[in-house]
């Protein structure tokens, strides 16, 4: 080779080279046009980087290693979680990266219509949780020749119908999300002819109708996530051809019928939910063959039947059941204390009689035991068969026992174990007796709920010093004595002190008629109302500045109403009715911002009722059977000069006399008033004239 030869093979070399390193200029005034379009926090810089002509570098830009003419062309564009903001108007540039194969613009603030037109190239789509609207029926969708393989729109707020057409235009689709938006209508025909389709995801809208035909035709699914529509219809049996299947979720909607009897032919089904739908009948036999089953959710049903015959024994990687709110008969299934893997079992609101079976204290792994409203016996048995359960941190038996003596100190003195019992309920069984102190020993627990029973004598001053409990629900029973001082010292009122060991629960569970999924989320309460109790309310709870909820009604409190309590900041509701209460109402409390429901009604309150904050939201029922109390609410006539302010004038004659104080609108009466002494200080002072002068 001549050195001019080499020469010139070595500059070729050298320019090929460089002009590698640029993209291609149709693909930087694309991506500028998109850039220009958003905003970002920091910015992306794209224009104002040191390789500001080579859009190859710039952040979330991948490109080929060649293309046309020697310059590289953008395969992607992944900008994921990347705070960007803007509205699209125009997504020409789309179309333009002739070369874009993963498109990834998730977890941001994007709005705008659904894009018009893709590249053919593309083959990832991710738009999920933006800010995007409209429908999604464009001619990008039904032209045929896409490569689609991940389609991903789900937390937007698109509507109208599910664009199935999209299975005809990519038939090799794996992915489709669609879940978290606004699609409503039925689902026809169209998505039988994505093939290859592993994953369909339409969950949280309001699609409605039948599961469509030609879904059955897919073999190739192994994620299916329908819930929270509102489908109707059986479920088909053909449902057992999805040999594939890992994940099937159907909950919340409107399905009827029984579950299909070959429903154990999903031999790979892991997670299995049809609950709160309107299913019926017996549990099939073939259920408990699901031996890859982790997760079984059948709650809010009509599901009937002695529960006991089935044989869950196979269920060995189960970790969550949860067969409530149905009408389930029989024992506690002996055989579910096979499932050694068990974490969460929830049998609540059923008819399940008999007692909790003592092979239950084998299962070391439940941290989530729900066995109330049903007709069990012998609740110091439970809690001594339990208390092997070392992970057991939630365990709800209320209205479960009846009529039975409290566990006293007798039965659990000696208590072992619960050392992790956060939430213990028995409320609503009736039990006699009074609080055990072996409860004392319960140091992490957070929720203890004794209400509406038959317990009596006092409160126990040792409940103060527990470190970790922010709700102590103890109404309805027959307490005795007055509230303890040592109450008002409870740690986890007074400062958020305590770990959230459950901030996220197995299954959600009721809670003053509302349902919870985390811990944390739980209203931090005093309930001590329909007892017995005496004495003055202690000015103390006012430091309980964590607290939500107090209850201190229909008891025998006497004394004033401490104005301690606007220290109550987080404060919600308040009820201190069918007491003995007598002074005013403190002023202080109209500081409480977050008062939504106040009660003193039947005491023996006095004065002009407060007026400003929450207390102009309050009706006069929440004031009613204290006769001394006056003001605008209870159209009763505060003091007035050379008057007592508890005259109280007959209902009768205050409606007769049109021209009470009362009927006069404020503003009107002000400004006849100011009318009055002005007129009179004119007369006095010189004539209008003048007086304009």
């Amino acid at each position: 080779m001549s050195i001019l030869t080499f020469f010139f093979f070595n500059l070729i070399l050298l320019i090929h080279g460089s002009i590698v390193l640029s993209c291609n200029p149709i693909d930087r005034d694309s991506l500028l046009s998109f850039h220009h379009q958003i905003s970002s926090s920091p910015p992306l810089n794209w224009s104002s980087s040191v390789a500001a002509d080579d859009c190859c570098q710039w952040e979330g830009v991948s490109c080929t290693g060649d293309g046309d003419g020697l310059l590289r062309r953008v395969t992607r564009l992944w900008l994921p979680e990347r705070s960007l903001a803007g509205a699209i108007t125009d997504f020409s540039f789309l179309a333009n990266l002739s070369s874009l194969s993963h498109l990834n613009l998730s977890g941001n603030r994007i709005s705008g219509a659904f894009p018009s037109l893709f590249p053919h190239s593309i083959k990832i789509l991710d738009l999920s949780s933006n800010r995007f609207n409209g429908t999604v029926d464009s001619l990008s969708l039904r032209r045929r020749g896409l490569n689609l393989i991940a389609f991903n729109i789900s937390n937007n707020s698109f509507s109208g119908a599910i664009p199935s057409s999209i299975c005809s235009a990519s038939p090799f689709l794996e992915t489709l999300d669609f879940s978290m938006n606004q699609f409503t209508g039925r689902i026809y025909h169209g998505l039988g002819e994505c093939s290859q389709l592993q994953i369909l995801r339409a969950g949280f809208n309001s699609i409605s109708g039948w599961l469509p035909n030609d879904l059955y035709s897919i073999r190739t699914l192994k994620e299916i996530s329908l819930c929270n529509n509102q489908f109707s219809g059986p479920i088909d049996g053909r449902i057992s051809l999805f040999s594939n299947l890992t994940i099937l979720e159907l909950h919340v909607n409107e399905f009827t019928g029984e579950i299909p009897n070959n429903i154990g032919l999903l031999s790979k089904l892991e997670q299995l939910q049809f609950h709160t739908n309107s299913l019926n009948g017996t549990l099939p036999h073939s259920l408990t063959d699901l031996s890859n089953l982790n997760t079984l959710l059948l709650r809010n049903n009509h599901f009937a039947g002695e529960i006991s015959v089935l044989d869950f024994s196979k269920l060995q990687k189960l970790q969550a059941i949860d067969l409530g709110n149905n009408t389930f008969t029989g024992k506690v299934p002996d055989s579910l204390c096979l499932c050694r893997s068990l974490t969460a079992l929830r049998l609540a609101y059923n008819k399940l009689t008999g007692e909790i079976p003592p092979c239950m204290s084998s299962l070391k792994s439940l941290s989530h035991f729900s066995i109330s409203d049903n007709y069990l016996s012998n609740v110091a048995g439970a809690l001594k068969i339990l208390r092997h359960c070392e992970n057991l941190a939630v365990l709800f038996m209320s209205r479960c026992f009846s009529d039975e003596p409290m566990p006293d100190d007798n039965d659990l003195l000696n208590l072992s174990g619960f050392e992790n019992l956060q939430i213990l309920t028995l409320g609503g069984c009736k039990l006699e007796g009074r609080i055990p102190f072996w409860i004392s020993k319960l140091r992490r627990i957070k929720v203890l709920n004794l209400s509406y029973n038959k317990i009596s004598g006092p409160i126990p001053k040792w409940l103060g010093n527990m470190p970790s409990m922010f709700v102590l629900n103890l109404t309805k029973n027959f307490l005795t004595g007055d509230l303890p001082y040592e109450i008002t010292l409870l740690p986890s009122l007074i400062s958020d002190n305590t770990s959230s060991d459950l901030s996220h629960l197995a299954l959600p569970f009721l809670f003053d008629s509302l349902q919870y999924n985390r811990l944390f989320n739980l209203p931090r309460g005093l309930k001590v109302g329909n007892n017995s109790l005496s004495g003055n309310i202690p000015e103390e709870i006012g430091r309980l500045k964590l607290l939500r909820v107090l209850d201190l009604s229909n008891n025998n409190f006497n004394g004033g109403i401490p104005h301690q309590l606007s220290g109550l900041v987080n404060l919600e509701r308040l009820d201190m009715s069918g007491n003995h209460l007598s002074g005013k109402i403190p002023e202080s409390l109209t500081e409480l911002n977050f008062l939504s429901y106040f009660n003193v009604a039947n005491n023996d309150l006095e004065g002009e009722i407060p007026r400003k904050g929450q207390f102009d939201t309050f009706t006069a029922d929440d004031f009613e059977g204290n006769p001394k109390l006056c003001g605008y609410l209870l159209r009763r006539n505060c003091t007035i000069t050379g008057q007592d302010n508890n005259v109280d004038t007959n209902e009768e004659e205050e409606e007769e006399n049109e021209g009470s104080w009362y009927n006069v609108p404020f503003g009107l009466g002000y400004f006849v008033g100011l009318f009055a002494v002005t007129i009179s200080l004119l007369l006095i002072n010189g004539s209008w004239i003048s007086f304009r002068k």
